[in-house]
């Protein structure tokens, strides 16, 4: 490891600390060097607040003059919320800055390196560069789509069943992974699950570990069938919307929206179409969505080219059973060669499970009717 990959690693590193509480902003790290020294340490800690070079240069102080600041993405060059961060490393006399990767935001692009080639800054970039990038998925995709990253999570048997054909599925992972689930929910905006799945177990699809945040709770919901003493209604844990279609009772509408829960009538008469879904939250901020859903919510989503991600946790356990549910339903695909193929594939033991990571090669998705 060079001098600049150690330096990058260790703003890396406390970037990724802030996962889950930045949105929809990116996770970014500084360090500053001088003379061989840390002089200052930034992270940025939440959407309107100092970015991570603001947060190390004020704790460098005139320590940063003449030194090395090592940024994970490309400093900012536009007026926002807070002002760019470029003309701030000008100002303190910075000699050099190392960058991971440039900002795919279009309103920064490379401006933020004229500024600071203009000033005679020496600059250098890909310095653990895909770390970065792995690092910001969520953000890289909504800056540039203005859609949510959306994570495909499942728990299952070693033989792809979600519960048994009575409906036990209490419970099939271990109590390690289970937790790693209330983790995840809480890096990501909103959570989504559909009616079948809300009226099987009454979830409440909150973040159950300390200082864990909340997502907001999305169901799609065709006909508005959720009871109204459900916990999603009632336990005022998080935000709840719903989406549903025009065919939905009126009546229970407004007594849903008189109890604080947000209703979304999407353009469908009969099912919500999952793509109306996508472009709503999008529109609304959401930049994270999380679904745990049953198998045809995921194989609806699977089938409009809607995932970028999928968490599978795996017991080591066998079921069987034709009418036992598996977490993809639906038709399925014809072809074998139509298969969806998962990418950049990880597999770590999780308590006694197993926790299968893979992104889907959007090219390869097959229509699964």
């Amino acid at each position: 490891m060079t001098k600049d990959e150690f330096y990058m690693d260790l703003a890396l590193n406390n970037a990724r600390a802030m996962k889950g509480q930045t949105e929809p902003n990116p996770l970014v790290g500084s360090v500053i060097v001088n003379d061989n020294r840390i002089v200052g340490v930034g992270t940025h800690l939440k959407a309107g607040e100092p970015h991570a070079e603001i947060h190390a240069l004020r704790m460098a102080e005139d320590k940063a003059k003449g030194g090395t600041i090592y940024v994970t993405l490309e400093p900012c060059s536009h007026h926002g919320r807070t002002g760019p961060c470029a003309e701030a490393i000008v100002k303190a006399g910075i000699k050099k800055v190392v960058i991971a990767t440039l900002d795919p935001n279009p309103m920064v692009a490379g401006n933020g390196v004229k500024i600071l080639q203009k000033a005679g800054i020496e600059v250098v970039t890909g310095v653990l560069e895909q770390q970065s990038i792995d690092m910001n998925e969520v953000f890289n995709k909504y800056i540039i789509e203005k859609k949510p990253f959306v994570t495909l999570k499942a728990g299952i048997t070693l033989d792809g069943k979600v519960a048994t054909h009575t409906l036990s599925s209490k419970w099939i992972t271990s109590e390690e992974a289970r937790y790693d689930v209330h983790k995840l929910r809480s890096e990501n905006m909103a959570i989504l699950a559909g009616i079948n799945t809300v009226m099987k177990d009454d979830p409440a699809l909150t973040s159950r570990i300390q200082d864990g945040r909340n997502p907001i709770r999305v169901i799609m919901d065709s006909q508005l069938r959720i009871p109204l003493d459900y916990q999603v209604i009632t336990d005022n844990l998080a935000e709840t919307w719903i989406f549903t279609t025009k065919n939905a009772d009126p009546i229970k509408l407004n007594t849903l929206k008189e109890m604080g829960i947000t209703i979304f009538v999407t353009n469908s008469e009969q099912r919500v179409d999952p793509e109306e879904v996508i472009e709503k939250l999008g529109e609304l901020g959401i930049s994270s969505l999380f679904i745990e859903g049953g198998g045809n919510i995921n194989a609806s989503f699977l089938e409009k080219k809607l995932i970028d991600k999928v968490i599978l946790y795996i017991a080591p356990k066998l079921v069987g059973g034709k009418e036992a549910p598996t977490f993809l339903e639906g038709a399925g695909i014809s072809e074998m060669a139509d298969a969806v193929e998962l990418i950049n594939t990880s597999m770590e033991p999780i308590g006694k499970d197993f926790k299968f990571t893979g992104y889907v090669k959007k090219s390869d998705i097959g229509e699964l009717k």
